[in-house]
Order: structure tokens, then C-alpha cells, then sequence
């Protein structure tokens, strides 16, 4: 038998990637990215990075990540837009790595404002950097890796491999999020996800519940906010073709999107009784179970019968529990 040891082939951009998705359920939502930036090194080895994430439009960072730097340097970089000249090559080149020696050189980088304010401050001498943008939701990412080694500068090969893993970084997150969304959260059957800020504006969004609004609102004026009112939260509205349903998540809310089926145009109170009418029990037992009197219940239920188009609890029962297709 060969004992010789089989040499490893694996592109280490193919095994970062594999493990961002692997990973999903074993690394905590809220330490994910930290987690990913720490992998990365592994692939391109820098001294500190971060990763933020926000609405292009709005020019503004929802999620900030920091490895290795003070959580203080968010604000120091965004108060200092207008001095950095990395920022603007990068929106002229989405999804293309630039790196800090593609816009000065090195004579006027160390020389520079934006040097002596903020990349020298935090020891920062090497940048490259690469913005994602997805065109659907108007979001966009944001990794920025650091070297502190003025002669370590990064190589084509490390460009190329920011190139190719940046958009996985972008997706990776999400579908982590999503993943822990759907095992926590009791949600609607056949729903689509997405998180909004206060006004609206898209944090995640899945790629079904962008499919629903491209479907039932074409033409919206603005593709990064939800196209209606944040829904109450814990309450359904009927949108069309569409139910809409939103929860908080700390001062973020969660909205869920479903094809409206014939109870969702019931009212609560009509979808209780239906509910428990459908159980198999009497007038008499559903009222009791529910707090109301008899007669309340078959009120209720008239009203139901027309609105479904139905005439009997057979009938009824059916539509609660469809049987499925052969």
C-alpha cells in the first residue's frame, strides 16, 4: 500500500466558502460575521478588517464588524467620508477589490489627511477593499482587510480571492440568518422573510420575498423599502394577492409575505371560531373554549360560510386542512 500522504488540492477559496455555508447553524446569528472575518484570514492573512453592510442609497452602515480595531472606529471612518478617496473608486467598481496603491501612491497616501486621521491612527498601512451590491434589495457589503507591514503589501493572487469571496460573505450571512429565523420563530406556512428598519428599509430580505414584491408591486419607486405601511406588529394585512405580517426584533422588525389563501381574509375572531368549529366541536363547546356565547359562534359562522362560498362544515374543515394532491 502507499504510504505516501496525498497531497491537498482544495482551493483554500473553495474551503473558506464551504465552511461559511457549513457553518450556519453552529456559529450564534449575532457572532457570524466576527466569525467569518476571523476565518478569512486563512485566505488572505491581514492584522485587521472590517465588515459593514447597509443601504446603498442612504449611503449608511445597518451591521458594522470590527477584527482587531476599537468599536470606536466605525465613527471615526464614517465622519471622514469625504476625505477618503478608497470610497468613491470602490462605488465606481462594485465587486471589484481596490486596493489603497490603485488610488494614491504611497508618497501621498502617508502623507495624506485621511492617513494621519485614520488608517495611521489605528496603524493601518496596506488596504483592500470591495463592495458587494445587490441590485434586488439595494443592499450592499462592505470588507476592508488591513496590513499593518508597509512592505507586506496584497498580491493580484489575494485580490482575486477577495473578489470571489465577498459576494459568498454577502449571501453566507443572510442565509444564516434565515436559517436561524425559520428554526426560532413560529412564522407563517409557504412565507417569505425579509428585515426592515422603522421606515422600511431592507437589512435582509430572502430572495422569495423580493419575488413576491417584484410579482405584486411592479414599478415601485423605490426597490430598497417595502412598497406598504409596516404592517402592526403581530397583525395580518391583506395586500392583494398578498398577506403581510411583521414582528419586532429589537428596533428592527421582521416582515413575513404569503399568498393569501381563503381563511386569510377572515377576521381574528372569524379564524378562531373556524379553527375550533373545524376541530370536530359543537356550537356549545367552541363557544366555551373561546369565551363567547353560543349564538356569537353561529353568527360568526353564517358570516364565515358566505365569505368562503362554503355550506357545510365538511366543507369548512377541507379548506382548514387540504388534503394534499396525489
Amino acid at each position: 500500500m502507499d504510504s505516501r500522504v496525498i497531497p491537498d488540492t482544495v482551493d483554500p477559496v473553495d474551503r473558506y466558502v464551504a465552511r461559511l455555508y457549513r457553518s450556519a447553524f453552529a456559529v450564534p446569528p449575532e457572532q457570524y460575521r466576527a466569525w467569518a472575518l476571523r476565518e478569512l484570514a486563512s485566505v488572505i492573512p491581514h492584522d485587521s478588517g472590517i465588515w459593514g453592510s447597509g443601504s446603498l442609497s442612504r449611503m449608511r452602515f445597518h451591521t458594522f464588524t470590527v477584527s482587531n480595531l476599537p468599536e470606536s472606529y466605525r465613527a471615526t471612518l464614517e465622519a471622514t467620508t469625504e476625505i477618503n478617496p478608497i470610497l468613491p473608486r470602490m462605488l465606481q467598481n462594485l465587486d471589484t477589490p481596490v486596493d489603497m496603491r490603485d488610488v494614491l501612491p504611497d508618497a501621498q497616501f502617508f502623507k495624506s489627511e485621511i492617513y494621519k486621521k485614520v488608517f495611521g491612527a489605528h496603524g493601518i498601512s496596506r488596504i483592500l477593499a470591495t463592495v458587494h451590491f445587490d441590485q434586488r434589495s439595494g443592499l450592499y457589503s462592505l470588507v476592508s482587510l488591513y496590513r499593518k507591514d508597509r512592505n507586506n503589501p496584497f498580491t493580484d493572487e489575494e485580490r482575486a480571492r477577495q473578489k470571489r469571496v465577498t459576494y459568498h460573505l454577502f449571501n453566507a450571512v443572510s442565509h444564516a440568518f434565515f436559517l436561524h429565523l425559520n428554526r426560532d420563530h413560529q412564522k407563517p406556512d409557504n412565507c417569505a422573510a425579509a428585515v426592515v428598519d422603522q421606515e422600511g428599509c431592507f437589512q435582509q430580505a430572502q430572495p422569495r420575498f423580493l419575488d413576491f414584491l417584484e410579482t405584486n408591486f411592479p414599478g415601485r419607486a423605490d426597490p430598497n423599502v417595502l412598497p406598504f405601511p409596516l404592517p402592526a406588529s403581530g397583525e395580518t394585512e391583506v395586500l392583494g394577492n398578498l398577506c403581510a405580517k411583521s414582528e419586532r426584533a429589537g428596533d428592527m422588525f421582521i416582515v413575513y409575505l404569503w399568498p393569501t389563501g381563503p381563511l386569510d381574509r377572515l377576521t381574528p375572531r372569524e379564524r378562531e371560531i373556524v379553527f375550533a368549529v373545524a376541530q370536530g366541536l359543537s356550537f356549545k363547546q367552541a363557544a366555551k373554549k373561546i369565551g363567547v356565547a353560543p349564538s356569537t359562534v353561529a353568527n360568526h359562522l353564517y358570516r364565515v360560510y358566505r365569505k368562503l362560498g362554503v355550506y357545510s362544515r365538511t366543507e369548512l374543515a377541507a379548506l382548514v386542512h387540504p388534503r394534499p394532491a396525489d
